[in-house]
């Protein structure tokens, strides 16, 4: 396949939809597709009626049907489900998770990437989570039946993914070390995936699957070196993605300062060395950013091989962003009033957490402090070692009594959110709860928000939310100058 210039960002919960991931892709570039999350957006989808028909069309493509109607039965609500009902959420994941629950996962993440290649060659990739580590097995394995092309993966250091792939192309076991807390140097606790007990004769069905390309998403060189030491198969290059991108950034290289409004300080310990990259022979994408044509030919320049790219493509028609939102973003851009936040404390994650001021969005502390304290869908959930050598489970943004408890510290749950929740209402599918609260969203964009302006100004169009897709199409395909280039083998 042809080296990209423009890597679309991986935007979760369902922000990088198979729309969006499509239309860059049929424009010769690289769409990405967000697995994070991706289970409870597929019955979510069949919960409102999948109306148009694209994940039951998806669905039928999948090689074996008995789980399939399984799904149907469970979430499929035809006509859509009422609007003061809840949505039915899959079970948080266990390092021991249910059958049934990695079927749901495995194919959620068939429909996404399938739905986003179906009818044209460009390439698409998924990009998932090291943080978010019990559903990553099943995600992958789902991708790589739908031929997904690109594997991109950040927040962590993901050293078992390129040999996960390898054996995955060939439907062979797999297994994945946990992180948890708590547990010794000789501790290993592992969540294993075989596609023939999850799955039984897909092998024989489908024959040896292509192994897509993989690039880690790092934040130093490193990073990068560590990763091409330990990684267990091969890396294909790298994204570096720089403290100003949106959604979770690396912490702070050394002690934690904050500034006057409270974010966390970056300096000169935290920029990467281009020259030391370019001497790894891999090619490299910046991000951060980078959402202009300036910045993309600074970036070729420099030596890497193009640019990712978040905030802009957030905008657009295509993606997952619910269009309240979008039109609310664009109208702050055209006044020159937005703002976006780095919080340091509000990921479960504790990586500092990009937020976009909204009204209307938990970006207003007085919204946040008001929501109740849940925490059904656990994809943030920590494992921890309990005294007795057993294994639990516990999110900061969980009930403070809860997660004190199971032996996490109060000041921990300080400032904390639910991203799991509020990611999935940013994307349009809010939960309902059995008192009548509906779950908020929270935004998440990179620092040069305000520039999404530049596309209107260069399509000489005034604002029109139904018209930002077309826009965004004629300002990339005339300013950002693609070119294509082969990947190396």
């Amino acid at each position: 396949m042809n080296l990209p210039t423009i890597i679309q960002g991986g935007m979760g919960v369902a922000i990088s939809n198979w729309r969006l991931a499509k239309a860059v892709s049929q424009l010769g570039q690289l769409g990405v597709v967000s697995g994070t999350g991706v289970s409870r957006v597929l019955a979510s989808r069949l919960a409102d009626g999948d109306l148009v028909g694209h994940v039951r069309r998806a669905l039928e493509q999948f090689p074996i049907p008995e789980p399939i109607q399984h799904i149907l039965n469970r979430y499929y609500v035809p006509g859509g489900k009422a609007s003061d009902e809840p949505y039915k959420s899959p079970p948080a994941y266990t390092i021991q998770p249910p059958k049934l629950l990695d079927q749901l996962t495995a194919i959620a993440n068939f429909v996404e990437v399938f739905l986003a290649k179906e009818g044209h060659s460009g390439p698409v990739g998924i990009n998932l989570l090291e943080k978010v580590q019990m559903p990553n097995l099943a995600s992958l394995y789902g991708a790589l039946l739908a031929g997904v092309d690109v594997v991109l993966m950040g927040a962590g250091i993901p050293t078992q993914i390129a040999g996960i792939l390898d054996k995955l192309a060939h439907h062979r076991p797999v297994s994945y070390r946990l992180d948890v807390l708590g547990a010794g140097p000789d501790d290993d606790q592992r969540i294993h995936f075989d596609p023939e007990s999850i799955f039984p004769g897909i092998a024989r069905l489908v024959g040896q699957l292509k192994r897509p390309k993989f690039l880690p998403i790092i934040s130093s060189v490193v990073l990068a070196q560590a990763l091409l030491k330990r990684s267990e198969g091969q890396i294909d290059g790298f994204v570096i993605e720089g403290p100003t991108a949106g959604g979770h950034n690396a912490p702070p290289r050394g002690a934690l300062k904050l500034n006057e409004k409270g974010e966390p300080v970056y300096g000169e310990k935290d920029a990467v060395d281009l020259e030391k990259m370019k001497q790894l022979g891999l090619p490299f994408w910046l991000a951060g950013g980078y959402g202009n044509p300036d910045q993309v030919q600074n970036a070729l320049e420099a030596g890497a091989a193009g640019v990712q790219v978040g905030t802009a493509f957030a905008l657009c028609e295509e993606s997952g962003l619910a269009a309240v939102l979008k039109t609310r973003l664009v109208r702050q851009a055209l006044d020159e009033e937005t703002q976006v936040f780095t919080s340091p404390t509000a990921s479960p994650t504790g990586f500092p957490f990009k937020i976009a001021l909204v009204p209307g969005t938990l970006s207003d502390k007085e919204a946040c402090d008001a929501r109740p304290r849940f925490c059904d869908l656990g994809f943030l959930r920590s494992l921890f070692k309990k005294e007795d050598g057993s294994l639990g489970y516990r999110c900061p943004a969980e009930p403070v009594d809860d997660y004190v408890k199971k032996g996490g510290k109060e000041a921990d749950t300080v400032g904390r959110a639910c991203l799991c929740n509020n990611l999935v209402a940013t994307a349009g599918f809010p939960q309902r709860r059995k008192d009548g609260y509906v779950e908020q969203p929270l935004v998440t964009s990179g620092d040069d928000l305000a520039s999404i302006v530049q596309f209107l100004k260069i399509a000489e169009l005034s604002f029109a939310p139904r018209r930002w897709g077309s826009i965004m199409r004629r300002c990339m395909e005339g300013c950002w100058g693609w070119r294509k280039r082969e990947w190396r083998s």
